[in-house]
């Protein structure tokens, strides 16, 4: 068990088991937290030990385990141990032709089923809902991973892939606060710019993350809103958190950065990591599991403030004390009995 302060960080890692000099430094850094990817995974068994591994480690049980598990497009456990879910797109298409009542139903039971797969390999962060609004001719690294081009049912329906997740002990993260529907560009690739006038953010973009503004976790959108800070992307801009983020939407949860790798951030790993949390992110996310780059971002990363460590808090209380037992089998055979009404079969 490391004595270290827990650092404000969470760390990937480059294989299917902790190397020798990964062990060693997560033991010296004591980050916050593990986030797990396709490259990380091969079966149950071996995630399980994996993520207990990391725990032991860093001598924390209740040590953060995130993964990005959408469904869709965007799934690190896939077939054919883990179910091939459905995209937020294709859910919430449900609205139009079984109404509302029926795809809130049918996104919060995918959620269970979600949380079901998770929570017995040890993970306990699932970096969803995405709670982002595409507009026409956006690009299509949201696309179909949204419910709806309606910000009003984005709001409720990612509300009830929150409660989904919760209801099974995973802890949802929303995002890309505070919105990255109407980037132009890949933020992996290269920053996106938003020129849209705050009033129209307002009425759109913003409006499912204020519906979300009480849930625990939230990614930052590597994305730049011109009309609010014409220098810096959400990620590293004190005015967009402090001014938006946490004053107009409401939010005060965990706020994690998006991958810092992503080439929408400029400079050196260090400094992004720096400008970060300086800008009033919690937590610094870093996905590559390159030794050396997590390293350099753990010069600079300081220990996980007091405030984000009550959020932290407050998030776990979110969780039901004890999580009902999910019937797979019976909120499978339901969800598939939604889908094919709305599908009209």
């Amino acid at each position: 068990m490391t004595d270290n302060p827990i650092a404000a960080a969470v760390f990937g890692c480059a294989g299917h088991e902790l190397t020798a000099a990964e062990r060693a430094f997560f033991r010296d850094c004591n980050p916050l937290g593990l986030i797990v990817f396709g490259r990380n995974i091969n079966n149950p068994a071996q995630v399980t030990d994996l993520v207990a591994d990391f725990r032991a480690v860093v001598g924390r049980s209740d040590a953060p385990v995130l993964i990005d598990q959408e469904g869709g497009r965007v799934a690190r456990l896939k077939p054919p141990h883990w179910r091939n879910a459905p995209p937020a797109g294709r859910l919430g298409a449900l609205v139009a032709t079984a109404g509302i009542d029926v795809a809130c139903e049918a996104v919060r039971l995918n959620s269970r089923l979600l949380a079901a797969e998770l929570a017995p390999l040890g993970i306990d962060v699932d970096c969803a809902p995405v709670a982002d609004v595409p507009v026409p001719g956006a690009h299509d690294i949201i696309g179909d991973r949204a419910y709806s081009t309606d910000p009003g049912l984005v709001g409720k329906l990612a509300h009830a892939c929150a409660i989904g997740l919760l209801e099974g002990g995973v802890i949802p993260v929303i995002k890309h606060i505070p919105g990255h529907g109407r980037a132009r560009a890949d933020s992996h690739a290269e920053l996106p710019i938003v020129d849209e006038p705050l009033a129209a953010l307002e009425r759109t973009d913003f409006l499912p993350f204020r519906t979300l503004a009480h849930l625990p976790w939230a990614m930052t959108a590597h994305v730049l809103y011109s009309a609010i800070d014409p220098e810096r992307p959400a990620t590293t801009s004190q005015r967009v958190i402090s001014e938006i983020i946490r004053d107009r939407i409401g939010f005060d949860g965990v706020l994690v950065s998006d991958d810092l790798s992503m080439q929408a951030l400029k400079g050196d790993l260090a400094s992004r990591a720096d400008a970060a949390l300086t800008a009033g992110c919690d937590v610094v996310l870093h996905c590559t599991g390159v030794l050396a780059e997590m390293q350099e971002i753990a010069q600079v990363v300081p220990a996980l403030s007091d405030r984000a460590a009550e959020r932290l808090r407050r998030g776990r209380e979110m969780i039901p004390q004890a999580p009902p037992a999910a019937d797979g089998g019976a909120i499978a055979a339901r969800l598939d009995e939604l889908m094919r009404r709305g599908a009209g079969t």
